[in-house]
């Protein structure tokens, strides 16, 4: 350990050069998550999605500038580790008082990190652990949320009140009756429950914009009773405002804020106070899942991180190569303890694969930047990651050496007489349960159930994942994506029963791709032929060809085709092709349709 001393204005030039480099990368990301609700009063969706698209850069530019300046002005490499510590004392130093303290810690270890050797990621050097609460920090603009307190018979003149308190420029459609049909939802929901003194609305004071929409966020309380709750409010046919459904209950918030869909943009003054604000609705979801939807993606990698670490130190399971069938291009394994899965480049692939290490990294950050619909997971991408060797079993290591060695670094490397195990290069992702496996699951209840009900219960399961999966490409398209490998294997079922996909080594646009029937077969010999006879361009897609390789079991074939057929005819991809290159966005919304008000000429669905 370093001695304290703070008597180097080299260190607090250093420090205070670090620091002006946040709050130029945090004032530009409010101004763009601010901007979102011009653009959302315009209905300018191609510029909100583009919006969301860019501000995912910020960060790493803003990382970029700060290291470039510091080598400049400051020669920073070369200081004395003293020096550094140092700087990293007049660091804490300036947080003080800060709004955003969290966010700059992990800025500090961005920027540090890629001048200082790696044998100094400790926490004398980086904020392995926070130095700075985040409890009772105080916006000096606008409070985080909004109270407001009705009486039963005045609800709805309330929910007027707080519609205009967002001071949207435009105007409702029918203010009023969207009021009424709020109130009118939760008063149901208190049926016969006495409304205690404290009855309330806490309503978080800036809306959450995404695509088409704009979401108020916030719980009724009553008693001991916490109830979330989202409106949606999106545009008419005629432009004008209408709240769109009512949502309640955690699940209902889990479905908004899930790591399938796009990052919400929202201006927030002190993030850590939403966060706090947004866990009390959503208890079960993590806190690194929280700042990763409000598009603070790199502080959701450190409090990731430290979870990660935490749980660790607190298990006692090794790594494994994950259970199901193995990827062709990405190597994937798992800590059985641990809910995601980490998923590493193969350094070479079967002859049918033809990409490379950069194509396949370039599809990643793809779906990282693109709308995902609630259907594409969201991963969180890492370089030279340590991992305890003796966590790991000795067959992943020998599937790794085989399969990705240039990924692979076994040794001492800080010297503290413990061997890790270093992956360069590594996606991570929350697990789910494989398609494939799922189905299976199905299938073999119903080849042997145990009674009539059981047999029920399977074909139920068959049929929600066939519909599902269906769905999950169909609001897939809606956002111009083609999965390219449609196999069940490439797909998942989330804890709440939806199916995403999570395989993207093959991904297209819609727009790239070009759809064509079969070819009628010129002759007998033709039509006999286990070769394919006609010429196939590299981004032709045929989709009556998918039949064979989904659809072999006769209960899924039923479900799918009762549902789906229309994603074996090309005409279906051509025609959604066509209105995507028209500049048509369709709505794809993270509610039930059955949620919905009825509205005349609102927005439908996919």
């Amino acid at each position: 350990m370093f001695p304290q001393r703070l008597d180097s204005p080299l260190a607090y030039d250093i420090a205070k050069a670090m620091m002006d480099g946040f709050n130029r990368h945090y004032r530009l990301f409010r101004a763009e998550s601010a901007r979102a609700k011009h653009r959302f009063e315009t209905a300018d969706w191609h510029g909100q999605q583009r919006a969301q698209r860019e501000r995912i850069e910020f960060y790493d530019l803003r990382v970029s500038e700060a290291v470039a300046r510091l080598e400049k002005e400051f020669k920073a490499g070369d200081q004395p580790m003293d020096v550094w510590h140092q700087i990293k004392l007049h660091y804490i130093g300036l947080l003080v008082d800060h709004h955003q303290p969290e966010l700059a810690e992990s800025f500090f270890n961005s920027v540090t990190t890629k001048i200082l050797h790696r044998a100094y990621f400790q926490n004398d050097f980086i904020f392995v652990r926070p130095a700075i609460s985040t409890e009772y920090i105080e916006p000096r603009g606008a409070p985080t949320y909004r109270p407001y307190y009705p009486e039963p018979d005045t609800l709805a003149d309330t929910l007027e009140q707080m519609l205009d308190d967002f001071a949207l420029l435009g105007s409702f459609a029918n203010k009023r009756r969207d009021a009424e049909r709020v109130a009118h939802v939760i008063l149901n929901r208190f049926h016969q429950v006495k409304l205690r003194a404290n009855f309330q609305l806490q309503v978080l004071s800036g809306l959450f914009f995404r695509n088409k929409g704009a979401y108020v966020v916030g719980k009724i309380m009553n008693g001991f009773t916490e109830i979330p709750f989202s409106l949606p409010i999106l545009h008419d046919s005629h432009g004008k405002f209408y709240i769109d459904a009512a949502l309640f209950g955690e699940d209902d918030l889990q479905m908004l804020f899930s790591f399938a869909r796009a990052y919400f943009m929202v201006d927030m003054e002190v993030p850590s106070a939403w966060v706090q604000f947004l866990r009390s609705l959503m208890p079960r979801k993590p806190r690194a899942e929280i700042y990763n939807a409000l598009g603070l993606a790199k502080q959701g990698k450190t409090l990731f991180y430290r979870d990660f670490l935490s749980h660790l130190n607190y298990s006692s399971d090794r790594f494994r190569i994950a259970p199901g069938i193995k990827g062709m291009v990405m190597l994937v394994f798992d800590l059985p303890s641990f809910p995601f899965v980490f998923k590493v480049i193969k350094d070479f692939y079967p002859p049918q694969k033809d990409t490379t290490r950069e194509q396949i990294k370039g599809k990643y950050m793809l779906v990282k930047q693109h709308d995902r619909v609630g259907r594409m997971a969201d991963t969180l991408e890492y370089s030279d990651v340590g991992f305890p060797l003796d966590r790991f079993e000795p067959e992943l290591i020998e599937e790794i050496r085989k399969f990705a060695p240039s990924q692979l670094e076994i040794g001492d490397r800080d010297g503290n007489g413990e061997m890790e195990v270093v992956v360069k290069h590594v996606y991570i992702e929350r697990r789910m349960i494989p398609l494939n496996i799922y189905l299976q699951e199905a299938f073999d209840t119903l080849a042997h159930p145990e009674s009539p009900a059981h047999a029920r219960r399977a074909k139920d399961q068959l049929e929600h994942a066939v519909i599902e999966y269906g769905n999950a490409i169909k609001d897939m398209v809606a956002a111009n994506i083609f999965p390219g490998d449609m196999l069940w294997k490439n797909f998942g079922v989330t804890r709440g029963g939806k199916v995403v996909f999570y395989d993207y080594d093959e991904i297209e646009y819609v727009t790239d791709c070009k759809f064509r029937k079969v070819p009628t077969p010129r002759n007998e010999e033709d039509e006999m032929s286990g070769e394919v006879w006609y010429s196939v361009g590299p981004k032709d897609v045929f989709p009556e060809t998918f039949e064979p390789f989904l659809l072999g079991n006769k209960d899924v074939r039923e479900a799918f085709m009762a549902h789906h057929a229309d994603l074996l005819d090309a005409a279906f991809w051509q025609h959604h092709k066509e209105r995507i290159q028209a500049g048509q966005m369709l709505d794809v919304f993270p509610y039930e349709e059955s949620q919905r008000f009825q509205h005349e000429g609102h927005a439908t669905h996919f």
